[in-house]
């Protein structure tokens, strides 16, 4: 009798662990403005009207409206689990029209510069690979490498993402395409936008570190990310050889590939706030991090205001 009764209140406590179903929280047709971390939120929060707070999971999630638009700003944590895993969170609770991106990245083309705005047409997860073994013959992959997949690093063989949707079947990517409709709406709105040399107006001693020349904006290359803050010239070179790729950071590809797997449009946009071990000294972005959160959100509200009603 004693043994059913403690089988009876064990499978009681696992029943009352399962979550219960997701419920919508707000049912208006919003475009979802994330962020990863608190300079980005920061740079976007006081802009929304009427803001209205939810939380989930720890999270926060504002609507209301930035630029006239209904939105929900989240920030989404740092790094790849945590945007892939609450990108799909703030799909299951809120009515998403699309996924507007915006944030600070490092920069991997030795062209750009800190503070430019970069956004991307495609994203890639450089750290999805097959670690080779050393012989005497050289590196022994365990598993077949395609053709057409990008050139390894050492023993880093890239192996891309297994990944369909309700409208493509499973097949191998190696980047991840965001909407091309967004990247087009991208080009015609950022030609009109000129970015900030300081995080704060005013005199220099009260606007921050500011930047020599005016940075600009970059539409319709490879970004890539991975869970690794990356500082390191020698990578960042291979990086942009292999990859083609021009900006890095540790949440885009994964906020893409969940957006791809549910046919929700997305977009990204990112602002140098660093070289990624480019950088002539150390690495800048604790000192261009606002900088870069601002001009990033400068081109995000931009963009946020010519979307269709």
């Amino acid at each position: 009798m004693m043994r059913a009764i403690a089988i009876f209140l064990a499978l009681a406590a696992v029943c009352g662990a399962v979550p219960a179903e997701a419920k919508r929280l707000d049912d208006t047709p919003r475009t979802v403005v994330m962020t990863a971390f608190s300079p980005e939120w920061d740079a976007l929060a006081p802009a929304i009207s009427k803001p209205r707070e939810y939380k989930v999971n720890g999270l926060t999630f504002l609507t209301g409206k930035l630029e006239g638009k209904p939105v929900v700003l989240m920030a989404s944590g740092v790094s790849m689990v945590n945007a892939a895993m609450n990108t799909q969170l703030v799909l299951d609770r809120f009515n998403v029209r699309r996924i507007v991106f915006s944030g600070i990245a490092g920069g991997v083309d030795p062209e750009l510069s800190i503070g430019d705005v970069v956004v991307a047409q495609d994203w890639a997860q450089y750290l999805e690979v097959s670690f080779a073994r050393q012989t005497e013959q050289g590196w022994v992959v365990p598993e077949e490498v395609d053709a057409g997949a990008p050139k390894n690093w050492n023993m880093m063989f890239p192996r891309g993402v297994r990944l369909g949707n309700a409208a493509e079947p499973m097949q191998r990517h190696y980047t991840i395409a965001v909407d091309p409709g967004l990247v087009d709406l991208a080009r015609k709105v950022t030609s009109e936008v000129t970015l900030r040399r300081c995080a704060k107006d005013g005199p220099p001693e009260q606007a921050g570190p500011c930047l020599p020349q005016t940075p600009r904006i970059v539409v319709g290359v490879t970004g890539v990310s991975a869970g690794v803050f990356a500082d390191n010239a020698e990578f960042r070179g291979y990086l942009q050889q292999a990859w083609h790729a021009r900006v890095l950071d540790m949440e885009s590809a994964a906020v893409a590939q969940v957006a791809y797997a549910n046919r929700v449009p997305a977009i990204v946009f990112r602002s140098l706030s660093d070289l990624a071990g480019g950088d002539a000294g150390a690495n800048q972005m604790n000192a261009f991090m606002a900088l870069a959160s601002v001009n990033s959100a400068h081109v995000v509200r931009a963009f946020v205001a010519a979307l269709p009603d």
